[in-house]
């Protein structure tokens, strides 16, 4: 049975009798949504054509439109079991040390931001996002829970962040919806980011248990999911530079993958040969 039976005949009627379309629809009610876009989109950002050309969740045109954006949330909180706040918590207690600055990759609709920003008020926050209506409902989130949260429009390959610039870079079901030939260049990106010492924290779908149980790979139309499943996240941190490499699993079919850049280390993989995006942006 394809993707789209599984998904079609089984979750979609589901979802559609557990969700109330008045309700996740009426805090958008009244936003001009093309002047908040354009209030976020950085015309110098470009679009890699895996973006582009691929359905992510059978949504067409992926993530870059208003239904993406206002349809996420509903349906995560579903899918995303046992629970979603559980599990994006995970990353957050996954954190060893307070971080003064965060930066939360690929932060799509703010949510493990947010959670992010309310664990650790202290730090200055800063979610970033390659659709920017999808930051539109991310910034609508935070004003609601009334946070100072930073939102940027980028590409998580090559954010055009300083180097150095945070204690804390994360990333929350990103990698597998990722190609594998970019995921060297983000994990690259987000050494970069960090300041020695500081900490690198991924929360996905357990590697592991996606081998071991292929229909979990056949529920949702994801490009790149069987991609990701037959990877290693920890081997991955392990091969830019990252030490003290881990992954966690929580709850059999989630993972955090952490990493910390070392204040020093010779010989630090693509040191003189990072890994380029597919396309250059």
């Amino acid at each position: 049975m394809t993707r789209e039976a599984l998904f079609d005949r089984y979750l979609a009627p589901v979802l559609k009798a557990l969700i109330d379309e008045d309700a996740f629809l009426r805090p958008y009610r009244g936003i001009d949504w093309e002047q908040a876009t354009s209030e976020l989109r950085r015309p110098e950002v470009h679009y890699p054509p895996y973006y582009l050309e691929n359905n992510f969740h059978g949504i067409p045109g992926g993530y870059l439109s208003m239904r993406a954006a206002v349809t996420y949330d509903p349906i995560t909180q579903y899918v995303l079991w046992p629970n979603e706040t559980w599990v994006r918590d995970c990353l957050v207690k996954s954190v060893t040390r307070p971080p003064a600055r965060i930066l939360d990759l690929g932060c799509g609709t703010g949510s493990t931001t947010v959670l992010l920003a309310g664990a650790f008020p202290e730090a200055q926050m800063t979610g970033l996002d390659l659709s920017p209506d999808m930051l539109v409902a991310a910034r609508l989130k935070a004003r609601r829970e009334k946070l100072a949260i930073e939102w940027v429009h980028g590409d998580a390959r090559t954010t055009g962040l300083p180097e150095a610039s945070f204690d804390l870079v994360s990333a929350s079901l990103l990698f597998h919806e990722t190609p594998p030939a970019e995921v060297p260049v983000i994990l690259c990106e987000m050494h970069r980011l960090l300041a020695p010492g500081g900490q690198c924290l991924i929360l996905d779908g357990a590697q592991s248990t996606l081998r071991r149980v292929e229909w979990l790979s056949e529920i949702f139309e994801e490009p790149f999911i069987r991609a990701y499943a037959a990877g290693d996240l920890a081997n991955d941190l392990a091969a830019v530079g990252f030490g003290a490499v881990r992954t966690e699993e929580h709850w059999l079919i989630h993972q955090v993958s952490r990493g910390v850049k070392p204040i020093w280390r010779p010989g630090l993989a693509y040191a003189g040969t990072r890994p380029q995006p597919s396309e250059a942006p």
